[in-house]
């Protein structure tokens, strides 16, 4: 819901200063950082919620599959719905390599070293 929120409320006419910061592809970066974040809260909320009764690798794909899915949605909503935000490809890959990277942390986080207990 946050994602959403962000992704599709207007900001123009708001008064967001900035100051002398810029960073170049800063909204790329947000997308990535954001759809990461997604990616390893997505297979641990599935954890929870399913009781560790589906396996990871299986956990790993719908989550995979819904993020990727979700992005591009929201950029056809941006593009379709919203008057002043742009949809572009850049965006969506940076959903997919942060959805990548997110996984990547699952995967390492709770590897043979540390795993996860996947079955209560």
């Amino acid at each position: 819901m946050f994602i959403t929120m962000l992704s599709l409320f207007s900001f123009s006419g708001m008064d967001l200063d900035t100051g002398s910061l810029n960073v170049p592809y800063a909204d790329k970066i947000t997308h990535f950082i954001f759809y990461s974040g997604f990616a390893f809260l997505g297979v641990l909320c599935f954890r929870e919620r399913t009781n560790g009764v589906l396996n990871i690798n299986r956990t790993i794909r719908i989550v995979v599959i819904t993020a990727i899915v979700y992005g591009i949605i929201i950029e056809i909503l941006q593009y379709t719905v919203t008057t002043d935000r742009m949809a572009e490809f850049g965006d969506v890959l940076a959903n997919i390599l942060g959805t990548f990277a997110g996984i990547g942390l699952i995967r390492w986080g709770f590897s043979k070293k540390n795993p996860l207990k996947w079955k209560f």
